[in-house]
C-alpha cells in the first residue's frame, strides 16, 4: 500500500467489535482498522460503564470506496431496527452508529439513512466523535487471533470479501494464503 495516499477516518459500530472490525477489515478501500470505544463520558478503559459504543475506527481510501459504500456494507451485517442488540449481544454499548468527527461525513450517513425505504424504522446513531479509546490489545484482531472465540456474524459473511488482495486483513499476516485459509479464522 501507499504510505502517503489520503485517507478518512470513519467509525462504524454494529454490535460486538470482534466481528464488525473482522469484516471492515476485508472490505475493498479499507486501509485500516482499529476496536476502541466511541463517545463515552471517560478517556479510559478503566472504571464503570461510561456511555460508550463498541466501534471500528475505519480508515479509507476515499478514492476507493465512500462513506455511503461503507454504511451499504455495515447495513450487511446489523439489524438496524434493533434498539442496544446485535445477535446475542445485548446492551447499550452493543447499538449501531456510525460517528465521525468529519460533518460532511455525518451528512452522507444521514441521507444514506433518508433514501432508504425503511428509514422511518431505521435506529443507527449517525453522531459527532466527541470521544475515543482504544480497545486493549486483547481486542484488537481478535477473531483474526482467537478463531474459536464467537462471534454473532456467520463466517459466510466475514469472509465475502476476503479474497481482495489488498484487505489489510491479509496484509496483515503474510503468511495467510487464501486457498489455504479460506475463511478469516484461520488468518494466523
Amino acid at each position: 500500500m501507499d504510505a502517503e495516499r489520503e485517507t478518512e477516518e470513519l467509525y462504524l459500530a454494529g454490535g460486538c467489535l470482534w466481528g464488525v472490525q473482522a469484516f471492515v477489515s476485508t472490505l475493498p478501500g479499507v486501509t485500516s482498522t482499529e476496536a476502541g470505544r466511541a463517545n463515552g463520558a471517560g478517556g479510559t478503559l478503566d472504571g464503570d460503564y461510561d456511555g460508550y459504543v463498541e466501534c471500528v475506527r475505519t480508515r479509507f481510501d476515499p478514492s476507493v470506496t465512500s462513506v455511503e459504500r461503507l454504511m451499504g456494507h455495515l447495513f450487511e451485517i446489523i439489524d438496524p431496527y434493533s434498539v442496544n442488540a446485535q445477535g446475542p449481544d445485548v446492551g447499550e454499548k452493543y447499538r449501531t452508529g456510525v460517528y465521525s468527527a468529519d460533518p460532511a461525513h455525518l451528512a452522507r450517513a444521514r441521507a444514506f439513512l433518508s433514501a432508504r425505504d425503511d428509514a422511518d424504522r431505521i435506529v443507527v446513531e449517525v453522531l459527532p466523535l466527541v470521544n475515543y479509546v482504544r480497545s486493549a490489545e486483547e481486542h484488537q484482531d481478535r477473531l483474526a487471533r482467537f478463531p474459536d472465540d464467537s462471534c454473532h456474524l456467520p463466517d459466510e459473511v466475514l469472509t465475502k470479501y476476503l479474497d481482495r488482495p489488498d484487505s489489510p486483513a491479509v496484509i496483515r499476516s503474510e503468511r495467510v494464503d487464501a486457498r489455504s485459509h479460506p475463511t478469516i479464522r484461520g488468518i494466523e
